[in-house]
């Protein structure tokens, strides 16, 4: 794991189990930001199993202004057939609107495009809702492509269950 990144007080690092709290607490703010609050309906208990547990799932860096945490990247791997190589699909990446315009939100994605090099991935991606133009137009400016030609795929509840038993 690459050392943690720091410019001024900020500071990143991957996540350990005591972070649960403070990653369930972002969450719920960045849900609130997407107007997506009723969605969140996982308990700090699966977080952390999830996060930490015999079969982890998925990582999360945190970023800290002097200690306390205010912006994270959650991630997990994917793989590439075509590039036959692994991928690091970032599920989330937020920080708290207070702390924006600081550079935090780029030193996560510049410390999550660490991990995917030193991880030999062939690629970082990730999705951005269509009404979110600033974050559209940060994601730009660090360099990554906006694919209208591709539209996420969804099954959750009683449609994946129906799925699962067809």
């Amino acid at each position: 794991m690459p050392n943690p990144t720091s410019s001024s007080t900020v500071t990143i690092s991957s996540a350990t189990p005591d972070d649960v709290p403070a990653i369930f607490q972002l969450i719920h703010a960045l849900a609130d930001y997407e107007k997506l609050a009723h969605e969140v309906v996982g308990t700090q208990e699966n977080l952390a199993r999830h996060l930490f547990g015999d079969r982890p799932f998925a990582e999360c860096l945190l970023a800290r202004v002097e200690g306390t945490p205010v912006g994270l990247a959650l991630f997990f791997h994917n793989y590439s057939t075509f590039l036959m190589k692994p991928g690091i699909y970032l599920e989330d990446l937020f920080v708290l609107p207070d702390y924006r315009g600081r550079g935090i939100g780029k030193l996560l994605l510049q410390h999550l495009g660490k991990i995917a090099v030193e991880r030999d991935c062939g690629r970082l991606e990730w999705n951005v809702l269509d009404w979110n133009e600033p974050a559209i137009a940060f994601y730009k400016k660090m360099g990554a492509q906006i694919k209208p030609e591709w539209h996420l795929c969804r099954v959750t509840g009683e449609a994946l269950s129906a799925l699962a038993s067809l």
